[in-house]
């Protein structure tokens, strides 16, 4: 028998006791799997951000709308390499629990500042600018409805009508948007802002946000101030910023997700570090006799140590792998429900790594201290003690 073998049979001496440890941690490494992952996938846009790209919303607030007029007034910004704008749509598909994000853009110059990231084959691009009632669909977004080029799709609005009445747009579907790296998102759909402007009953010629790419990252504060005092005391002024801090703001609207995910792990944690440890020590307190013998048997002090310190880090990898697994089922279980809220939402092998990191770090720190208290025990008091 190795020291292995007694590691595991001394942790499930009381089988319903080290059961209910394991559950307890297998909870907690659940939630924190699950709140991670949601946390990953709601600053996933930050992380995405390019350092060249800045937003410009109503200084108000992002959904009240600007005029269009402004979008050639930023072009000529000093510092501006390219400006398009997007105007949200607020659309489903035949239900509306069946949510799109749907923007209407200006084609020729989207397409220019987002090159990085997504890209459109050369002649369905074309047809989409030729065609005012036409749209293109993310690559996800075309798969999940079985969509497929020369569709037409009813697209219907939860905000805007037109003039004769309808929520619905006809679009003709001329091209799928493929992202240009895995991680980029595709749940979308586009359609050309001239269509939607001169059907919709309200708002006519106005805009969302503008979306702006400078010549360097270094004139991004001096080209945010500029384009923010062209339009101080107007109707509608204006708050420029970078896309990264846009993407926080935005992120934040549902609340702040790093405090919710830092306290609900937090103490989930903190309740079973006072109670694994304080089994620990029973544990330990409960087996003083045999490690006494043990001692006598020639078991150095430091071999009781890593005995008993492996015996807590194996508590708490046998609770935490399987919550983290469970984790990872929950968020595939739900991937298609949050598709247009949180589609990055998953378990990454990051999320996996920092968890085994944690569950390590729970059993040295629940361990520690009966280990120590192992390790000093002499033979004659281990073996005196009834």
């Amino acid at each position: 028998m190795n020291d292995f073998d007694l590691v595991r049979k001394n942790l499930f001496r009381r089988k319903l006791r080290a059961s209910l440890m394991i559950v307890s941690i297998l909870i907690a490494f659940m939630i924190f799997g699950v709140l991670a992952g949601f946390y990953r996938a709601f600053t996933a846009g930050e992380d995405r951000a390019a350092a060249d790209r800045m937003i410009t919303v109503n200084k108000i607030n992002f959904t009240q709308p600007m005029p269009i007029a402004y979008f050639n007034r930023v072009r000529a910004v000093e510092g501006v390499r390219q400006v398009t704008f997007a105007n949200w749509f607020g659309g489903y598909y035949q239900d509306p629990k069946n949510f799109i994000m749907a923007l209407a853009i200006e084609p020729n110059t989207y397409f220019d500042v987002y090159r990085s990231e997504f890209e459109v084959p050369p002649e369905q691009l074309q047809a989409f600018m030729r065609d005012r009632g036409s749209a293109v669909v993310g690559e996800k977004l075309a798969q999940k409805w079985g969509w497929k080029i020369g569709d037409r799709i009813p697209l219907n609005s939860n905000i805007f009508s037109q003039k004769s009445g309808g929520h619905t747009w006809d679009l003709a579907i001329a091209g799928i948007v493929k992202g240009k790296a895995e991680h980029i998102d595709t749940n979308f759909l586009l359609f050309q802002y001239a269509y939607f402007d001169e059907t919709r009953s309200f708002g006519k010629d106005t805009i969302g946000w503008m979306i702006l790419q400078t010549t360097s990252p270094e004139n991004n504060d001096r080209v945010a101030k500029a384009i923010d005092a062209m339009f101080a005391n107007s109707t509608a002024e204006t708050s420029t910023d970078t896309e990264k801090a846009f993407g926080k703001a935005f992120a934040a609207q549902f609340g702040n997700i790093a405090l919710i995910v830092l306290l609900v792990v937090g103490a989930a944690f903190v309740t079973i570090l006072m109670i694994v440890g304080n089994t620990m020590a029973l544990s330990i307190r409960e087996r003083t006799r045999e490690i006494g013998v043990l001692k006598t048997l020639g078991f150095s002090g430091p071999r009781i140590l890593a005995m008993v310190l492996g015996e807590s880090v194996l508590l708490a990898l046998l609770g935490g792998i399987p919550g983290l697994a469970i984790a990872g089922l929950i968020a595939m279980a739900l991937r298609n429900s949050l598709a247009n809220v949180a589609p990055a939402f998953s378990v990454s092998p990051t999320i996996a790594l920092q968890g085994l990191a944690l569950m390590i770090a729970l059993g040295l720190i629940t361990g520690i201290i009966p280990a120590l208290n192992a390790m000093r025990l002499k033979i004659a008091t281990a073996l005196g003690r009834g």
